[in-house]
């Protein structure tokens, strides 16, 4: 008798890594969740990349919503055997003008939505008897940027709070992070663009990373044996050893 596909839950994977995660997540033989919360017709070409898998929408940014996300994930789509917090929000600011909406707005999602979701799918994960839980971070969570106090603080956390729920859900349930590097994409802002650009530059490995290769390090800990849990992996090309 052939074993069903692994389900798998991707937040924010209407565009970007989390679009990349997700189809190449289904091209190995997951079956894969879409979630998104504005980008619906993103999401409608993502599902028709994956075997036509389910979307789901929700603002994670609420507590209820996530809840009622993965309510319907369960009774959709089935209990979850796997989750991938990939959705998050990025933005610049001086330290000294961060305001506390700009502080809420980057830890809603990045953190306290992270945990939320890792709570929910804990719990489903606990029907089926195992499970594996990767969090997307962030170089950003590992080395300071002066501009992004809010932003590292968020990645940071999301850091700490695996490695606590990697001992709090073990030994039924794997928790690991992909902390990513730069990956390059079409900012559109040319002061952004520079700050990328000398990111590349510091690179020991003198390119910026591709989605696919988050993709790859994602694979790795939805697959590997069970006693790696608690781990951050970056994927960087060597910049956070610099």
């Amino acid at each position: 008798m052939t074993a069903r596909p692994f389900r798998v839950l991707v937040t924010g994977s209407a565009k970007r890594i989390g679009r990349v995660i997700a189809i190449e997540l289904s091209r190995r033989g997951f079956s894969v969740a879409i979630h998104y919360n504005k980008s619906r017709a993103e999401a409608e070409q993502v599902s028709g990349e994956c075997n036509n898998a389910p979307i789901f929408q929700a603002d994670l940014a609420r507590v209820d919503e996530i809840r009622r996300l993965f309510s319907e994930v369960r009774e959709r789509f089935g209990p979850l055997d796997s989750l991938v917090n990939n959705a998050a929000r990025f933005t610049r600011f001086n330290p000294l003008e961060i305001t506390e909406q700009d502080w809420d707005f980057i830890h809603d999602v990045n953190l306290k939505a992270t945990f939320f979701c890792c709570q929910e799918g804990a719990r489903q994960m606990e029907e089926v008897g195992q499970g594996r839980i990767v969090n997307i971070s962030s170089l950003g969570g590992i080395r300071p940027w002066a501009d992004h106090v809010h932003y590292c603080a968020s990645k940071a956390g999301v850091i700490m709070m695996t490695k606590a729920l990697a001992k709090a859900l073990a030994p039924m349930i794997t928790v690991n992070s992909v902390a990513p590097g730069v990956i390059a994409f079409d900012h559109g802002d040319q002061e952004v663009q520079a700050d990328v650009q000398g990111m590349i530059n510091a690179t020991p490995m003198r390119r910026s990373g591709r989605p696919e290769e988050i993709a790859e390090a994602v694979h790795f800990f939805l697959t590997s044996p069970d006693f790696i849990t608690g781990q951050v992996l970056a994927v960087d090309g060597g910049l956070s050893e610099r």
